[in-house]
């Protein structure tokens, strides 16, 4: 039988939680396709060629979200392999969170869309494996981060202020009480970038807790890097709030250009952002 003979319609999809076996089996959108959708596998790593097939199919929308593929028994006959080859392509497929494997009665293996932490972490690996330098992850910053705050400071709903306030004032006080740590940071970010209401974003943003994150750049600030952050936090927060997308440019640009000596190296794309950071001296404060 092949794959698309379990291709569910959406019907069938909806009301199988409270349908017999038999009912669900009738609803089967039973499609004539001799040859099936996938082909008998002839190379050494069987079970990448089997996931990468699968992996085809999603992405070019043969199966789409909750579809469920067939039994590991007539995958290995479609592809001609054993089934252990292709219980190996399955976990690699949950791996890259394109499928759910499921367990019990109405378990088996479904299709599914990758999350933001997939994506971020994916991204995250391909960046490590390269040579970049704390330059190259500024500029990444600046690039993604100006645009993230521009889209907030359009799209950020009251609920999405009051947690970047929550967070921005969890930071202060942890500060005072000689409490704060990098997660704080990361966590505005991170708040900041679901503002944007943009899943991709949310993905890239993930990577800034790895192979993007400004620490080993904030260590050479010594005992004030702290302080600093939880300020120009509070004037990006002020800025989103009032939906002034060009003072929320510069202050990102202030935050990520402290301390690095890149503003010259950056000037034209900041320019281009209309972006140009604030000069501050050490001494002031936020009020």
């Amino acid at each position: 039988m092949s794959l698309m003979s379990y291709h569910m319609t959406d019907a069938s999809l909806r009301h199988s939680r409270d349908s017999s076996p038999t009912d669900a089996v009738s609803r089967l959108n039973l499609v004539a396709e001799p040859q099936g959708m996938f082909a008998p596998i002839a190379v050494a790593r069987a079970s990448s060629a089997i996931a990468e097939q699968i992996r085809s199919a999603i992405v070019t929308g043969q199966l789409g979200e909750g579809d469920r593929l067939p039994p590991e028994r007539e995958l290995a006959e479609q592809f001609g392999v054993s089934r252990v080859t292709v219980r190996d392509a399955l976990r690699a497929l949950e791996a890259m969170g394109l499928i759910d494997v499921r367990v019990g009665a109405r378990g088996g293996a479904f299709v599914t869309v990758p999350s933001g932490d997939v994506v971020g972490q994916t991204m995250s690996d391909m960046m490590m494996m390269q040579a970049i330098t704390p330059e190259d992850i500024v500029e990444a910053r600046l690039m993604v981060e100006l645009g993230t705050i521009t889209i907030a400071c359009s799209r950020a709903t009251d609920e999405d202020i009051a947690l970047l306030r929550d967070v921005s004032d969890r930071a202060r006080d942890a500060l005072q009480a000689g409490k704060y740590t990098r997660e704080l940071s990361w966590d505005f970010h991170a708040l900041l970038a679901h503002a944007a209401h943009n899943p991709a974003v949310d993905g890239l943003t993930l990577s800034f807790r790895s192979s993007l994150s400004m620490h080993p750049i904030r260590t050479r600030e010594g005992a004030r890097a702290f302080e600093r952050t939880v300020e120009e936090h509070e004037r990006i927060l002020v800025a989103i709030e009032r939906r002034d997308g060009a003072t929320a440019r510069r202050e990102m640009a202030t935050h990520l250009l402290r301390g690095t000596g890149l503003e010259k190296r950056e000037s034209d794309l900041l320019a281009l952002w209309q972006a140009v950071p604030t000069q501050r001296s050490s001494s002031r404060r936020s009020k």
